[in-house]
């Protein structure tokens, strides 16, 4: 989403201007006589100048961009790694190697996520090898395994958060937040491209009668059961969301009023139980709260007329 985009830039800005820092006061107070001042200091404006343009294009950055910035950090902790006067310097990049494998585990896909990590530790490593202080090895060893178990914990526990903060917990289908989200992007996409887009909204027909009569247990199983139906008919692109207690919403990409309904017509067979849709196909200059607007008023011009699903 754009605001977690957003967030990523801000966090990753945040993460350079720290590291930038840290090396500015290492550089004015070097720990040996040997410490890179140069390198140092040369690092220290490549994270302050680099935070603070990251913060300044926070909203519009993308996530190619991003993963740019990632890899670069890496490569820099690496050739930090590769001049470093002492063991202890080397080890004590370490928190720096865990905080850039935690952030891209956070915010990045676990695929992407790992081979960030794997690129943060071959860079690293090759830089403290290439370096000329040794005896390091059992501790540079410890860190290394600790980067690489903490990115995958941490890339595991975010993406089910996603994908739990993203689904309806009875249905499995998108709940609204996302499905308005993903919806946003389509209907963005669509505006770009002129690709017909349609929206559709699906009321289910006394619904209420179901609970009163046989309560809500069954009202449960029987939006698991519409919900499983209309999914295995779903095309890769299209985007089925539940938008209140009874009702859901389709995004269709690449589909036209007419190429809705026959979508809509393949839905019937997959349950006895009665709906209402109204459809709305995207215009020009639309956003989504009017093209929702306009497909609610089909679902009650088509109630009017006994049109249903």
């Amino acid at each position: 989403m754009q605001v977690e985009r957003r967030t990523a830039a801000v966090l990753l800005a945040v993460l350079y201007a720290v590291s930038g820092g840290l090396c500015l006061v290492a550089a004015l107070h070097p720990q040996h006589p040997e410490s890179p001042v140069g390198l140092l200091g040369a690092l220290a404006i490549i994270g302050l100048a680099g935070g603070a343009a990251l913060w300044a294009v926070s909203r519009r950055v993308s996530w190619a961009a991003l993963h740019l910035v990632v890899a670069l950090m890496s490569g820099l902790i690496g050739v930090l790694a590769w001049r470093s006067a002492t063991a202890v310097g080397i080890v004590g990049l370490a928190p720096s190697l865990i905080a850039l494998a935690l952030y891209t585990a956070h915010f990045f896909s676990l695929r992407a996520a790992r081979l960030h990590a794997a690129l943060l530790v071959a860079a690293a490593t090759a830089g403290a090898v290439a370096a000329t202080p040794s005896g390091f090895t059992l501790q540079w060893l410890t860190a290394v395994v600790s980067v690489i178990a903490l990115a995958e914990v941490q890339g595991r526990l975010a993406g089910s958060l996603r994908i739990a903060a993203a689904t309806d917990p009875l249905t499995g289908v998108a709940n609204r937040r996302a499905w308005e989200a993903e919806a946003e992007r389509n209907l963005a996409r669509a505006a770009r491209t002129g690709e017909p887009l349609s929206f559709v909204i699906i009321d289910l027909d006394d619904f209420k009668e179901v609970n009163d009569r046989q309560g809500h247990g069954a009202g449960d199983v029987l939006l698991r059961d519409l919900t499983a139906g209309w999914t295995t008919r779903l095309r890769r692109a299209d985007l089925l969301g539940r938008y209140g207690g009874d009702e859901f919403v389709l995004c269709l990409p690449a589909t036209d009023e007419t190429g809705t309904w026959e979508f809509l017509s393949q839905l019937e067979g997959t349950h006895a139980f009665a709906w209402s849709v109204g459809v709305a196909t995207a215009q020009a200059g639309d956003t989504l709260a009017a093209v929702l607007a306009r497909a609610d008023a089909d679902l009650y011009q088509q109630k009017r007329s006994g049109r249903r699903g």
